[in-house]
């Protein structure tokens, strides 16, 4: 409707949306106010309004009440609603649909929010972005601001098997209806790995909401750590009021009653966010407490929260909650999922830009990057990043020539780079010129002693699966408030359960699990059976992995320990330190008596676990190639990733000579590309040939990159679902072409175009055992189309080829129709989903005629119609090979059914021909009920 700059425009437009107004306006008090303030109404207007009892009744007096003063208070009118937002949040769709700009004398006149409850929201949005603000760095004279370095990752939504259905654009739609599984429940569940960045998004919402820039209506958003639900003692009780109060935001005067009336009638306008849901300690079993349905009862902290999640406590409120990857909770619970995957390499390339703004550093930080696809493969985490880039800038501006490491560099060495900046923080003097040379070493050890007690401080955490630490605590390992400036340890905040007493937490979960790894080398007192104490930790048990509380997995019991991952992080890190590799550096922090001894149990533990895993390992027959397959569990790639930390050549040809199955399937394990270097440096070695079965990860281009050398080995390559692009396969037609052993080639649902189908027919037509290909759901077009028939047309070899969900057209069709004629040895052909009209379908109709090798051709969800069904019923009289044709979902009708059936009747092979999906009515179904072989179901 435009901004209503015309004569009466605000009078039609009270009229026209009466009723939305007086469902929406829950608030009379500000339009009263404010209209009596500026003269439009007096005294005995607001009395006779509020003699009416309901609310609506009320909101209907003002209304007639405004429009018989005028267009002009009725333009004010509009405009007290427009600026008392939160007062009136729920008519901002209203708003935005009507294209609202106020008139500029009505825009003149004043508003002021007499609500007490916007008032609270203000006070909210006020603290919220404060505290959202800045992004922690090194220290506490150093923090980002979030605007200046935030950027969305890549956000995939999950159904409730987990399946993929895409990807969000944007923050906007985390809240939305996209990937809705159950409309019952109220909470949204991000997961991801460690460092993927799930906090840091929670806070960028947090943020947005409070410069209303996110689209909620949400006038409340309170924020939680999962951790604080720990830190209370066990007979701590709390109620809803308190949780919400005093925990984030307590309303001025006396207000809190009111407000929380508020929240309980109207729980819908409630925004919760909990992050770090796998965080939480529960020693206790409450299968049998009951459940919190009132808000003023008081409960346990943890009964609480759960009865919030669940949605027994403020019902029709939103949560947004967040896990480490392998945190499960019932479906029931669950309202949407979304997994972060971190950053993508056009990601990384943005990322790196916020970090260094200046081209002439930009460009120096980016040649190097893109020389090592495995330090890209650690930068797609997030968090790794930003260690290695605030790394790169921090010593770059502190020592002439710095470079990032060289391709050997593993996480432990990401670690040990921002630890040396952290220590370098206690030498650094302001106005000092550069030094023209580094030595790590010398900063470790003038920091040893610091080094030294937050390593004891972390271990002590880890073995008591602590992540916040009291003043008492930090100063028993001789820590005080100065040691804070070092960027280890920060001040941990909304922590009120503590009695009010100053706490702290590391930086990360994954600098803890680092440094108390660090604490089992240097502490000489800790013996060399004793560096193991984790590893037990992480032994497989099929109850891994499990809910944290029994109401949100009562299926099955809970795990002992939520905090398996920082077990493996331990033991991750604690590899990479007793590597050869570092020996220089820790040679001077330890007795090299007791570092040798540690070495050497490491390697044996790790040698004989790997042996132990690896014949354990159930083995399957493989569809794909003759031999056996073995379907590696996740904690495989806990154990790639130890031996890569090592870098030791010994246990990584043990490993790979130790997997005596044909083919490994490690789909669905979280793999991200910089675990293909842990992959690569095991496979590598290996002397037989392996099929190998990635799909369903996030490698990558990077991970493909690092794969290379594997490459001469692999006679499966599967890596569907692994955001690949036509990079990726250029990698693969230099590599498979040149050793020529693939049998099997996997690329479904990536992001390949025509350049890269091209490359793919590169392979096809050169490898002469490859006899499966699935391209199916990349961005294949008829130009890419006609590259791979042509080359499917000269294999001798090639016998399934999937190519569902492209575009592909009548040309393409026509271009496979050439392919099919007189083909030697292809069984299954799937063209699904291509945008095939009748012209490519009675061309492949005809191809049928000169062929006897196809079996099963899918034809799914294209465009062909009766126009073809003469065409394809004349090819049944004379193909004698194929046995099912699937024709679901095209534009058949019963004209074209009767020729198909018809049809049929020359031919005995057909098992199968099915048109279910087609324009045929189930009364016109019953007339073919004597023809079995064509099926409407």
């Amino acid at each position: 409707m435009g901004s209503f700059k015309k004569e009466g425009s605000h009078l039609k437009l009270l009229t026209s949306h009466r009723e939305l107004l007086v469902e929406q306006v829950k608030n009379t008090q500000c339009i009263l106010d404010n209209l009596q303030m500026n003269g439009f109404i007096c005294t005995e207007d607001i009395e006779i309004i509020q003699r009416s009892t309901t609310k609506t009744d009320q909101v209907r007096k003002i209304l007639e009440l405004v429009q018989s003063k005028g267009e002009e208070c009725s333009a004010y009118f509009t405009h007290i609603l427009h600026e008392a937002y939160d007062a009136y949040i729920d008519l901002r769709p209203w708003f935005d649909d009507i294209q609202y700009t106020p008139l500029e004398t009505i825009s003149a006149i004043p508003v002021i929010n007499t609500d007490p409850i916007s008032k609270y929201c203000e006070k909210l949005r006020c603290e919220l972005g404060r505290d959202t603000q800045f992004i922690t760095s090194y220290s506490k004279s150093e923090e980002t601001p979030l605007e200046d370095l935030y950027m969305d990752t890549q956000m995939e939504i999950l159904n409730d098997r987990g399946e993929s259905l895409g990807y969000l654009q944007s923050l906007d739609e985390l809240l939305g209806d996209q990937g809705v599984f159950n409309q019952q429940a109220e909470t949204i569940f991000i997961t991801g790995d460690a460092g993927v960045g799930k906090s840091v998004v929670l806070q960028k919402l947090q943020n947005l909401w409070s410069r209303r820039e996110l689209k909620t209506r949400a006038k409340f958003f309170f924020k939680f750590r999962c951790r604080m639900f720990s830190a209370f003692k066990e007979t701590d009780e709390i109620s809803l009021k308190d949780l919400i109060f005093k925990h984030n935001c307590y309303p001025d005067g006396d207000l809190d009653n009111e407000v929380f009336t508020y929240i309980l009638r109207f729980p819908e306008t409630v925004l919760f966010t909990f992050d770090g849901y796998d965080e939480i300690q529960m020693d206790s079993d409450l299968d049998n407490v009951p459940e919190v349905v009132s808000p003023e009862e008081k409960t346990r902290p943890l009964l609480l929260l759960m009865n919030l999640l669940c949605g027994k406590l403020l019902k029709g409120s939103r949560k947004i909650l967040s896990a480490r990857s392998g945190t499960e909770i019932q479906s029931r619970v669950i309202r949407k999922k979304v997994c972060l995957k971190g950053f993508s390499p056009e990601h990384l390339k943005r990322y790196t830009a916020l970090h260094f703004p200046e081209n002439e550093h930009r460009t120096l930080v980016t040649d190097q990057l893109d020389a090592n696809p495995h330090l890209c493969g650690l930068c797609s985490i997030p968090l790794f990043s930003w260690i290695i880039l605030k790394s790169f800038k921090h010593l770059h501006s502190v020592y002439d020539n710095f470079e990032l490491p060289d391709s050997c560099i593993t996480l432990t060495n990401v670690f040990l780079l921002l630890s040396e900046v952290f220590l370098g923080h206690s030498t650094a003097r302001p106005g000092l010129l550069k030094r023209s040379t580094r030595c790590p070493t010398e900063t470790f050890k003038a920091g040893e002693q610091k080094l030294s007690a937050f390593a004891r401080l972390a271990l002590q955490g880890i073995e008591r699966g602590g992540l916040v630490f009291s003043m008492e605590e930090v100063k028993s390992c001789e820590l005080d408030d100065e040691d804070l400036q070092f960027g280890f340890l920060r001040p941990a905040s909304h922590y009120d359960a503590c009695d009010g007493s100053a706490t702290f937490e590391f930086l990360h979960e994954t600098l803890q699990a680092f440094l108390a790894a660090f604490s089992l080398v240097l502490d000489s007192k800790i013996s060399p059976e004793s560096i193991l104490r984790f590893f037990s930790k992480c032994e497989y048990k099929k109850s891994s992995h499990l809910s944290c509380l029994p109401c949100l997995g009562k299926s099955r019991p809970r795990d002992k320990d939520p905090f398996q991952t920082n077990f493996q992080f331990t033991n991750l890190f604690l590899c990479g330190l007793l590597s050869k590799a570092n020996a220089a550096l820790l040679e001077h922090l330890v007795p090299p008596v007791s570092l040798k001894q540690k070495r050497k149990t490491l390697k044996s533990y790790l040698s004989n676990s790997v042996r132990t895993h690896l014949k354990g390992l159930p083995r399957y027959p493989s569809t794909d190639i003759n031999g056996d397959k073995v379907h590696a569990m996740p904690n495989f790639l806990w154990m790639l990733r130890c031996i890569f930390e090592t870098n030791s050549e010994d246990v990584a040809k043990m490993t790979a000579n130790s997997i005596s199955a044909d083919y490994i399937k490690i789909a669905f394990c979280n793999i991200y590309s910089a675990d293909c270097s842990a992959l690569n440096f095991v496979l590598h070695h290996r002397r037989k040939h392996l099929g190998v079965d990635m799909d369903n990860n996030n490698i990558n281009d990077y991970g493909v990159k690092q794969l290379r050398p594997s490459f001469s080995k692999m006679t499966v390559v599967r890596f569907c679902v692994n955001q690949l692009t036509d990079s990726s396969i250029e990698v693969l037609a230099e590599e498979l072409t040149r050793h020529k052993v693939v049998k099997v080639l996997g690329l479904y649902k990536n992001h390949i175009t025509d350049v890269g189908a091209k490359l793919v027919a590169k392979i096809i037509e050169e490898c002469p055992h490859l006899t499966t290909v699935k391209l199916g759901c990349n961005n294949i077009t008829s130009v890419g189309g006609k590259y791979l028939a042509s080359a499917i047309h000269k294999s001798k070899s090639i016998f399934d080829i999937g190519m569902w969900g492209n575009t592909i057209g009548d040309e393409g069709a026509d271009a496979f129709a050439e392919a099919l004629k007189n083909h030697p040895s292809l069984t299954n052909l799937s063209l699904s989903a291509n945008g095939i009209t009748s012209h490519g379908g009675r061309s492949l109709a005809k191809a049928l005629k000169q062929n006897t090798s196809l079996h099963i051709f899918w034809l799914i969800q294209n465009k062909i119609s009766d126009d073809a069904a003469s065409d394809m019923a004349d090819a049944f009289k004379s193909n004698s090979a194929l046995t099912h044709l699937m024709l679901m979902e095209n534009e058949f009708t019963i004209h074209g059914a009767k020729q198909l059936s018809e049809g049929l009747t020359n031919n005995t092979t057909l098992k199968e021909v099915n048109i279910k999906g087609n324009h045929v009515t189930e009364e016109e179904e019953q007339l073919f009920e004597g023809d079995k072989r064509l099926r409407f179901r």
